[in-house]
């Protein structure tokens, strides 16, 4: 008997992904390396711990076995660490594989690495698919959000067993969707992840600010919880069930500390968004956050050197939610906006209503917001001009700024809450001052400037001097 599709790696995600394929009825080949005393019968001690594989899976440790095992064409989920390992896992299988063979990478990888990654498979007459996959462990396990991408005939080949894994949207259709060429897909996953950062950064802000304000652990979960009535989404409920667990007599949030990691993929969209001469302010405010407090013991000792009195911090539990809400749209404006950015560089051809649907389900930043924007992106390629995103934004903007200064009056650092509302007073100046920096510029390095009303668009150089 020959498995249907098989999967190389059985960390976290590789394991949930086995199971679910499993559980879908496909017949599936579990592989993971063999390194005496360190990894040993990995994948055989996997399937015997779990009954839904035990007809449903073959386990190997030895790779030509593994390759063997598998129908073709070959159809290989990677669940590798991105990076130099997937090259690695790729160069051992490529004297197994056969013309036609499908690599599916579904780590979170670079997109440039995926690009290239494609054409050298290419070259050698085999498939190449990365796809993104968001959801963690649990998402993995019942049904995460898939994006892949690639040649799209390779992809027909793997359709059926992706859509079949992927969560399911309010109309039972799969989260799920070829997102285009190349690495697209692996570069949606990435702004996905950094539209992720920002949105936990507003959290973690909200609760600096009712903690600031003495609200207990008990009082903000309920408070978040209010919230959930038409602010529902995957991260503000998970907020709600870690501000309420203790650890003994004390909530386990207390004792965590307050040094946030990361594991690169918001590094690479801050990287993008510069490369892209995007504006998404948020994504990189949210990383260097995270930066910041990495910075312990510089802090603490700052907070020594620099300490001054605070006013009481007292702002309406209806205005934080608004200025939330607010910071929420421009995060995704941003986000869908710079995904059509660098799809329309590449030709891509992203179908940002399609994007939008599939994360309504499975991954991290499912929300019922997500809902409305898989809409509104349907007739439209941009939430800042369309409705109801205007009314919400002009709505909100008041309570928004009064957030903000009252933040600042505090010395309360809301590095996100203030990038949106920065970014929302940028945008709306037609006419702003950036003609003094275009004018410096020519000053010191004779860079040239446009004149305004000129429609022939001439450069212009000046002599500022004498």
């Amino acid at each position: 008997m020959k498995a249907e599709i098989g999967v190389l790696g059985m960390g976290v995600m590789g394991r949930s992904l086995s199971r679910n394929l499993a559980r879908n009825g496909f017949v599936v080949s579990i592989y993971n390396r063999h390194v005496d005393g360190v990894e040993e019968n990995v994948a055989r001690d996997f399937k015997a711990a779990h009954p839904e594989l035990a007809e449903a899976a073959m386990a190997y440790d030895d790779i030509s076995a593994f390759v063997q095992s598998l129908a073709i064409p070959r159809k290989i989920l990677l669940m590798v660490n991105a990076g130099p390992a997937v090259d690695a896992v790729m160069e051992d299988l490529s004297a197994h594989l056969e013309e036609n063979d499908i690599l599916i990478d579904a780590g979170n990888s670079h997109y440039q690495d995926t690009i290239r990654r494609i054409k050298t498979m290419k070259e050698r007459n085999l498939h190449f698919i990365g796809s993104g996959v968001s959801g963690g462990e649990k998402g993995a396990l019942i049904g995460p959000s898939i994006m892949p991408s690639g040649e799209y005939k390779a992809y027909q080949h793997i359709s059926r067993y992706l859509e079949a894994i992927a969560a399911k949207d309010s109309n039972n259709q799969p989260c799920c969707a070829y997102i285009g060429e190349q690495g697209s897909g692996h570069f949606v996953k990435m702004i996905h992840n950094g539209i992720e950062y920002a949105e936990m950064q507003l959290l973690a802000e909200c609760y600096s600010i009712l903690k600031a304000q003495k609200e207990s652990n008990e009082s903000i979960a309920n408070i978040f919880e209010q919230w959930m009535e038409d602010q529902g989404s995957y991260l503000l409920q998970i907020s709600v069930d870690i501000l309420r667990k203790k650890e003994g007599d004390a909530y386990l949030l207390d004792l965590i500390l307050d040094k946030a990691a990361n594991k690169g993929t918001g590094k690479w969209a801050t990287s993008t968004i510069a490369d892209s001469g995007e504006p998404a302010t948020m994504i990189p405010a949210a990383l260097f956050a995270r930066y910041l407090s990495s910075f312990k013991d510089q802090r603490t000792k700052a907070e020594a050197l620099f300490s001054s009195p605070k006013e009481y911090l007292s702002i309406l539990n209806d205005k934080l939610k608004e200025a939330y809400q607010f910071a929420r749209i421009i995060n995704h404006h941003q986000g869908f906006s710079l995904i059509k950015n660098v799809s329309d560089q590449n030709a891509w051809q992203v179908n940002l209503s399609e994007v939008a649907r599939i994360w309504t389900a499975g991954c991290i930043i499912k929300s019922d917001l997500m809902k409305d924007i898989s809409v509104t992106l349907n007739q439209a390629d941009n939430l800042l001009f369309n409705e109801p995103w205007c009314s919400q934004l002009s709505a909100t903007h008041s309570a928004t700024q009064q957030v903000v200064i009252k933040c600042m009056e505090n010395q309360l650092p809301i590095p996100c809450l203030t990038a949106a509302l920065n970014y929302f007073h940028g945008i709306k100046i037609g006419d702003g001052s950036a003609n003094l920096i275009q004018a410096q510029r020519d000053y010191f390095g004779a860079h040239t400037y446009k004149k305004k009303n000129d429609p022939s668009e001439r450069s212009y150089h000046t002599v500022w001097e004498g």
